[in-house]
């Protein structure tokens, strides 16, 4: 009997396959110049030490050569570190967190809800369907004005949320930094939907007494990408300002936004925002690289606003009552999934590992030569990264992102319990899930860490971090009294 050719595939593990050849691609100038080194080596080992001697006698030095080439060597070293960027540390940030008196659990959102939309009760039951979708807790926060009935969404009121909102993020960060408030050289305040005259960087300034240099920029209309776009700004600014200090604040006021008609592709975002705001000191000084938290790595933003559906997908209009609302069209996650991909042909070449590039590489030129119906390569992104930070903007945004990027429950674990203890915080929704990461004790030294967020006009923009020491479990902070309980488990399907 003729013997059986051996099963390769239960013989062979493919996934140290993959291992092997990941590390030769990765390693491969390294694999490559390892025998050439050792080459060099044992012919210097076989000359003996008169031919070395020798050899250095026979070469011949000249001064002026020796001086002009010293010359040449300290000028290129001196215009390399000239332009090289600046680093940017992530010194320590915090994030507000509502008292329990602004909790608002499903019953009193829906009982609420009745009672301002009792001539509507199909509007009410559409609210309830998506309240038990949402993904969203018991715990989650609105301002005092919207707990009225009916709310009360006056300017005073809405100023009085920003000014529990920032300062008491803003008073934390002194607090936890140790910075004073003479220390600030640049402010950079980001809320899309309220935009008060004078700007929320001057109510910053004001309550602060601020320097009367201070460089202040207020951010609006920029969607809950509008924090990553702060960053942008930030870094930029601190690439040419040296030796500066620059405080990001990143919020969404929710009291003049809370909409009060029957539109329902209006009242969906009255179901997933919430209160929340953070507060992120930034440096390029040298003396705090040792104690600062992250260094920023990258930057990458992606704007699709020049096709029209993605312009007008998240759009802030009148209905037919003349009601202001945000409307979500119904486009969002197919035209948010185009915004990614863009994101992601620009930053994968930044951040993965040789071996995915190839892969890819190899992948698009067999579909443009050989079979368009190829499918296309995905890469790994979790060999790039230990830790993902998505923009817990609702349920499906997290579900389709870990799809897309073949994550694990881990990996979005930080997003959902966001969204489940929070809800959509709209900018700042960010830093909730790195303070879960830290609550939790997982951040360690070299992590790298990508944040991801979607926004208005159409944007989609991320940020890379490297981890800068490894960070102890935070005594304080918005998940100090709760952390215990997570990650929770979160149905489908909440029965209201």
């Amino acid at each position: 009997m003729p013997l059986a050719s051996p099963d390769f595939s239960s013989s062979v593990k493919l996934k140290y396959v993959k291992l092997g050849y990941q590390y030769v691609v990765d390693h491969f100038l390294t694999l490559l110049l390892v025998p050439v080194m050792v080459g060099i080596l044992i012919e210097v080992v076989r000359l003996g030490p008169e031919e070395i001697v020798n050899l250095w006698n026979s070469l011949h030095f000249d001064l002026i050569q020796i001086l002009c080439s010293s010359f040449f060597i300290i000028f290129i070293a001196t215009v390399y570190f000239m332009s090289k960027p600046r680093c940017i540390y992530l010194v320590d940030y915090a994030c507000y967190k509502p008292p329990v008196t602004c909790r608002v659990p499903f019953a009193t959102f829906m009982e609420h809800s009745r009672l301002n939309l009792s001539n509507n009760p199909k509007s009410v039951e559409f609210q309830m369907r998506i309240l038990e979708r949402s993904g969203l807790g018991e715990e989650t926060c609105l301002p005092p004005a919207i707990h009225y009935i009916p709310p009360k969404p006056t300017m005073e009121a809405a100023r009085g949320e920003a000014e529990v909102v920032i300062f008491s993020a803003m008073d934390s960060l002194f607090k936890k930094t140790g910075l004073k408030p003479k220390d600030i050289d640049i402010l950079i305040v980001n809320c899309s939907l309220f935009s008060p005259t004078p700007s929320l960087s001057a109510m910053v300034i004001n309550k602060y007494k601020l320097r009367s240099n201070i460089k202040s920029f207020n951010l609006s209309g920029m969607g809950c990408s509008a924090g990553l776009i702060s960053i942008d700004l930030a870094r930029d600014l601190l690439q040419v300002h040296p030796n500066s200090n620059a405080v990001v604040v990143s919020t969404e006021i929710i009291t003049p936004n809370y909409y009060q008609g029957n539109e329902r592709a209006m009242l969906l975002p009255n179901c997933l925002f919430r209160m929340g705001g953070a507060a992120i000191l930034l440096s390029n000084r040298r003396s705090e690289r040792r104690r600062a938290k992250y260094r920023l790595v990258h930057v990458v933003r992606t704007h699709k606003g020049a096709d029209d559906k993605a312009y007008r997908c998240v759009f802030e209009e009148e209905d037919k009552e003349g009601k202001v609302g945000i409307s979500l069209s119904k486009d969002l996650m197919a035209i948010a999934g185009e915004a990614l991909k863009s994101n992601i042909t620009t930053i994968g070449p930044l951040v993965l590992p040789g071996s995915e590039q190839l892969l890819f590489l190899l992948t698009l030129i067999g579909r443009k030569v050989f079979n368009p119906k190829w499918k296309p390569y995905i890469p790994d992104f979790k060999l790039a990264f230990e830790h993902f930070c998505i923009h817990a903007g609702g349920r499906a945004v997290i579900d389709e992102l870990q799809k897309n990027l073949q994550l694990s429950a881990e990996h979005v674990e930080a997003s959902r319990m966001t969204l489940h203890r929070f809800g959509n915080t709209s900018s700042s929704s960010l830093w909730y899930e790195m303070s879960y990461l830290e609550a939790k004790g997982r951040m360690k030294k070299g992590d790298r860490i990508w944040q991801i967020a979607f926004g208005s006009g159409f944007k989609c923009n991320s940020a890379v971090w490297k981890c800068n020491r490894t960070i102890k479990k935070p005594t304080d902070g918005p998940w100090e009294d709760c952390i215990h309980r997570y990650p929770v488990h979160i149905p489908e399907v909440v029965k209201l």
